[in-house]
């Protein structure tokens, strides 16, 4: 790491030179304008972009490349920060394009602004700044617990409609996760600038690293209400009440673990930790005196209870690494209480 020692000019201003191997390599020439941001844990960032960075551009020949195939490219080149996606090929057929718009629709930012038979142009509209990472992993965990909920309620009440209506929320969800994913790696690459009025890059990893659990309880949710789509299972007043127990218990213990992320709660995430101990309790208790030797159910009753048990119980694992994480991050906060 090389130094630079600080000078002072004018009475009151502060200044140091830039490297010049570095200034040469970005652009920067003299009268440039840099941007400089403050972080939290007392370091400077200055970066050669401050008003607009100039697009980043991927062309993309998917001459017979099809179905989940150029999903899957386009979604990797979306991950990758692109701002304009150009996709060429002799002749685009019509399911090509149906893809191409059926996976601008499972995004937050691509846009079709141009299409015709060998042409279908995708431009990123959305602006870092509108949506912060933090920002972005509050509404994942809002959307979740919504999911989680209202998948309980599908299952006991056998709400088919309640169900199908989960099953379309985790889309929005898996949208959340890819912009996550997209802005942590622009800022891993050096191709973003970070807005250090919500997260500090070390922040913006913990994010990172606790919107995949998110997701993943998010994705156990859509499980639960796709149970009761296939099965449409009966259950007793009692089974019901016990599910509903263990499930408040994994709803609880998910928003402790997001709190805890948020504000840095190690006190707090360690609740979320050994909650795990209780969960595993509930399950032994609910399996011994309510399904193991249970003779009074259906196939497809005891396959949905099954799953449903197995996803509260997956819901407390996946809210433990969101405390774990949170416990992680808080190390180097100067208000840390043990």
């Amino acid at each position: 790491m090389e130094t630079r020692k600080v000078q002072q000019t004018g009475g009151s201003t502060y200044i140091i030179s830039l490297p010049k191997q570095w200034a040469e390599k970005v652009g920067i020439t003299p009268g440039a304008r840099v941007g400089v941001q403050p972080q939290p844990n007392g370091k400077l960032l200055i970066s050669p972009v401050i008003d607009t960075k100039p697009l980043r551009k991927k062309t993309i020949d998917i001459t017979n490349v099809t179905g989940n195939s150029l999903e899957r490219a386009f979604v990797a080149t979306y991950l990758a920060g692109y701002d304009i996606i150009e996709f060429t090929s002799s002749k685009i057929s019509a399911d090509q394009k149906k893809t191409l718009r059926a996976v601008c629709h499972k995004l937050i930012g691509p846009e079709i602004i141009e299409e015709n038979s060998n042409l279908v142009l995708v431009q990123d509209l959305l602006s870092p700044n509108e949506l912060s990472i933090k920002k972005a992993v509050q509404r994942m965990s809002l959307i979740t617990t919504s999911m989680f909920n209202d998948s309980i309620i599908a299952f006991c009440n056998c709400d088919l409609d309640l169900a199908t209506d989960v099953m379309e929320r985790d889309n929005e969800v898996d949208r959340l996760y890819m912009v996550i994913s997209k802005q942590f790696r622009s800022i891993l690459c050096g191709t973003g600038f970070v807005d250090t009025t919500d997260a500090s890059i070390e922040e913006y990893h913990s994010y990172r690293m606790a919107a995949a659990p998110i997701e993943r309880i998010a994705d156990h949710s859509h499980r639960i209400a796709r149970i009761v789509t296939l099965f449409s299972p009966e259950l007793d007043e009692k089974r019901i009440m016990e599910i509903k127990k263990m499930a408040d218990f994994a709803m609880n213990t998910f928003k402790k673990s997001v709190d805890s992320l948020i504000h840095l709660d190690p006190r707090l995430a360690n609740q979320v930790i050994e909650s795990q101990e209780d969960m595993n309790t509930f399950i032994t208790h609910f399996n011994h005196s309510y399904f193991d030797k249970a003779t009074d159910l259906s196939f497809g009753t005891m396959i949905s209870i099954r799953t449903v048990i197995d996803s509260i119980g997956r819901i407390v694992d996946y809210a433990a690494n969101v405390g774990e994480i949170a416990i992680d991050a808080s190390i180097d906060s100067p208000d840390t209480k043990w």
